[in-house]
């Protein structure tokens, strides 16, 4: 027996956590349980599109994150992952949204042209995103030259998500194309973007210098 839209909101409601809603408010997200759990639910569930649909209109981020783990990318229309994610708040929603939806949707390199270069930054974030996906595994029809045009005049100024999603095609082209190397590391070595971000021990950079260089030595392992 399918689950209710009730009966999802109040197992979602029993996982909601205080220290995890504390710790996710500070990223800018509003969920307060915790994602192994969320998607345990989201397992016992299984694929449900109908009630992803009810989930989603809830307005909820909990309940947003679960309808896409239940969906199918195939289960939503271009227009409809366009409304997503323009309704779309928080970060983890958006990106999940970008990343498990639109990215594996059959009409993935539509959305990609109609929100690279819309006026809402979070929408061209999403474009950015999956362009930099192409840039990696399907840059043919790409013009990679183009787009560090625009990185180099637009990314400093961009508003964060933008800015992050810019920069990470900039080290993309920088690691997979070498005939691009040089000129995606000097534009990132004179624009600075993210050369202070805390990074962990252990863990790369994402100053696109520094990035492209510890990819390309891993490679040449």
């Amino acid at each position: 027996m399918s689950m209710t839209l009730d009966e999802a909101m109040a197992e979602l409601a029993a996982l909601e956590d205080p220290k995890v809603l504390a710790v996710n408010q500070r990223h800018g997200d509003e969920h307060a349980v915790n994602l192994t759990k969320l998607r345990a639910l989201a397992k016992r569930i299984k694929a449900n599109p109908a009630l992803a649909r009810e989930l989603w209109q809830t307005d909820d981020a909990a309940a947003r994150l679960l309808a896409i783990l239940v969906s199918r990318p195939k289960d939503w229309t271009a227009d409809e992952l366009d409304a997503m994610l323009r309704q779309a708040r928080t970060p983890k929603v958006l990106d999940w949204l970008t990343n498990y939806l639109a990215q594996k949707s059959p009409d993935a390199e539509e959305l990609r042209r109609a929100w690279f270069a819309d006026e809402d930054p979070k929408v061209a974030a999403a474009g950015w995103a999956l362009t930099g996906v192409r840039i990696v595994k399907d840059p043919d029809g790409l013009d990679l030259t183009s787009l560090l045009d625009v990185i180099e005049s637009r990314m400093r100024e961009a508003p964060d998500r933008l800015q992050w999603a810019m920069n990470t095609c900039l080290a993309q082209i920088g690691i997979t194309h070498p005939g691009h190397r040089a000129r995606a590391i000097e534009i990132g070595e004179r624009l600075e973007v993210l050369k202070d971000y805390p990074t962990a021990p252990n863990c790369t950079s994402p100053y696109a210098p520094v990035w492209i260089d510890e990819m390309v030595r891993r490679q040449a392992r």
